[in-house]
C-alpha cells in the first residue's frame, strides 16, 4: 500500500465509536444476545447496590493484541502496544496524572475500578507467548462487521474469550476510532477493535487520539458501560444506567470548558471528562464510582472466568477449582463449601466465596453456566435462602457455620431437593 493511501493518511479528528451500531445489530439479529443482555441488566440491578468497591480483589485480565496490517505504515510495534497496556492500567486504577484535571465539583466521583491488564504470557495451547499476534492482510480497511476477527475474511481469529480480552488493531474506515462488543455476544467476536492511529501513545498514534483513551473507552463498553449521554441523540431522555453521571444532551467533542451545561443539569453541567463521553483523549480522565460498580458486577458475573483465582508469581491468574462430583440425582450434599443439587440432567452448585457471598453455577446437561470457570453471585446469605431447581422444590436449611479465610464464620445454606 502506498504512502498516499487516504485510509492511512487521514486519521480521525473527531471521536466516533461503533459499539452501539454493533449492539443494535445484535439486538436485531440474535435472540441469544437479547436474552443475555436482559439477564445481565437484571443481575446488575440486583447486585450493584450491595457491592463494596474498596473491598474488592483486584481483577487482573490477560490481554492478547492481534495486529492486522496491510503495510508497514499501519503496523504497530511491541513498544506501542506496551504503552497502551500502561495507559489502561493507569486509567482503570485512577492513577493517570491528568485525573488532577477533574473539577472540584466532580472530584468525589472519581473511582479506582480495581481492574488491571497484562499481556498474556501463555497462549491457548499452554505455550509461552508475548500476548501479541501479527497478521499481514490484503484487506485495506475494516468496519464494524467483525471481518477483522476472522482469518477467513482477512483478519485474525480470537483467542478463547473466557480466558482473554481480545484486542484487534487495524485500519478502520469512515473515521471510526474503535468499537467493542458488549457482554452477551458470540465468543468468536468478543473483544475490542481499535484503529491503528488511536492505539497507544507512540508510533502510529496521532493527535488528538494519541493518549490511549480510545482503548479505555472501548474496554469500558466491553465491561458493560454505555455512553454517558445514553445514546438518545440529544433528547435528554436516554440513560447510561449509572446513577452518579449527570443527565447529558448528546456527546461532547474536542476539549470542552467547564462548566458545559445541558438538559438543565445544574451549575456543574456535563461530566465531559468521563471516559465514556466523546471528547479528545486529553479531555477524558475518569470513571465514576457508579461506572466502576457496574463494571464490577460484570466482572463478578459474565466475565468472572477471565480473572478468578489468585495471581501467580508472574501475575498470571491461577485456575479456579471446580466443585467435586455431584450428589446422586434428587439429593444434595455439602462437601466443605460447595452444595450440589441434581435433578434430571440439571446440576446446581452453590458455594460461599471468600467475599462471604453465595455464588451459583449450573450444568444444563450440555455445558456449565455462566461458564466453565465462572460463577454468578447471589449476594450475602441471610439465614435460609430459597432456590428453585426445574421440576423440584428446593428448601434451604441452615448448615454449620464455615470458616472463610480472613472472614468471620459464614453460614452456608444446605439445599435439599424434594419431589
Amino acid at each position: 500500500m502506498s504512502s498516499t493511501d487516504p485510509t492511512l493518511q487521514q486519521p480521525p479528528t473527531r471521536r466516533s465509536c461503533g459499539a452501539m451500531d454493533v449492539h443494535r445489530r445484535l439486538l436485531t439479529t440474535s435472540e441469544a444476545y437479547r436474552a443475555a443482555r436482559s439477564e445481565l441488566e437484571n443481575l446488575t440491578i440486583e447486585l450493584e447496590s450491595s457491592l463494596v468497591l474498596d473491598a474488592r480483589e483486584i481483577a487482573r485480565i490477560p490481554v492478547v493484541v492481534h495486529v492486522v496490517s496491510s503495510s508497514p505504515e499501519d503496523e504497530v510495534s511491541d513498544e506501542q502496544i506496551r504503552t497502551q497496556i500502561d495507559v489502561l492500567n493507569q486509567d482503570f486504577r485512577a492513577a493517570n496524572p491528568d485525573v488532577a484535571d477533574v473539577p472540584d465539583a466532580f472530584r468525589d466521583l472519581v473511582a479506582d475500578t480495581r481492574v488491571e491488564f497484562y499481556l498474556a504470557t501463555t497462549d491457548p495451547a499452554g505455550q509461552p507467548t508475548t500476548g501479541i499476534t501479527r497478521r499481514m492482510t490484503t484487506v485495506r480497511s475494516f468496519s464494524t462487521d467483525d471481518a477483522v476477527k476472522f482469518t477467513d475474511s482477512g483478519g485474525a481469529d480470537a483467542w478463547p474469550a473466557e480466558r482473554y480480552l481480545n484486542i484487534w488493531v487495524c485500519t478502520l474506515r469512515d473515521g471510526l476510532l474503535g468499537y467493542a462488543q458488549f457482554p452477551g455476544g458470540e465468543a468468536a467476536t468478543d473483544g475490542v477493535v481499535i484503529t491503528y492511529t488511536g492505539f497507544g501513545t507512540t508510533g502510529t498514534a496521532r493527535a488528538p487520539f494519541n493518549l490511549g483513551r480510545t482503548a479505555t473507552h472501548e474496554v469500558g463498553h466491553w465491561l458493560n458501560l454505555f455512553h454517558i449521554w445514553g445514546d438518545d441523540g440529544t433528547g435528554c431522555h436516554g440513560s447510561d444506567e449509572v446513577d452518579d453521571t449527570p443527565n447529558q444532551a448528546g456527546p461532547n467533542t474536542g476539549v470542552p470548558t467547564f462548566p458545559k451545561r445541558s438538559c438543565g443539569n445544574g451549575a456543574n453541567g456535563d461530566l465531559f471528562m468521563d471516559y465514556m463521553d466523546y471528547t479528545d483523549d486529553a479531555a477524558m480522565v475518569m470513571f465514576t464510582t457508579g461506572q466502576a460498580t457496574r463494571m464490577a458486577v460484570c466482572l463478578d458475573t459474565v466475565r468472572r472466568g477471565l480473572w478468578t483465582g489468585t495471581a501467580g508469581p508472574d501475575g498470571v491468574p491461577q485456575p479456579t477449582v471446580e466443585p467435586a462430583v455431584p450428589a446422586p440425582r434428587g439429593e444434595a450434599v455439602t462437601m466443605g463449601t460447595p452444595t450440589v443439587v441434581a435433578s434430571g440432567e440439571r446440576i446446581d452448585v452453590f458455594v460461599v466465596g471468600p467475599d462471604s457471598a453465595l455464588h451459583h453455577k449450573w450444568f444444563d446437561g450440555q455445558a456449565w453456566h455462566p461458564s466453565q470457570t465462572g460463577w454468578e453471585s447471589l449476594g450475602t446469605p441471610d439465614g435460609a435462602v430459597p432456590a428453585q431447581v426445574p421440576g423440584k422444590q428446593v428448601a434451604a436449611q441452615e448448615a454449620p457455620a464455615q470458616e472463610v479465610a480472613g472472614q468471620p464464620a459464614v453460614t452456608a445454606p444446605a439445599l435439599q431437593a424434594h419431589p
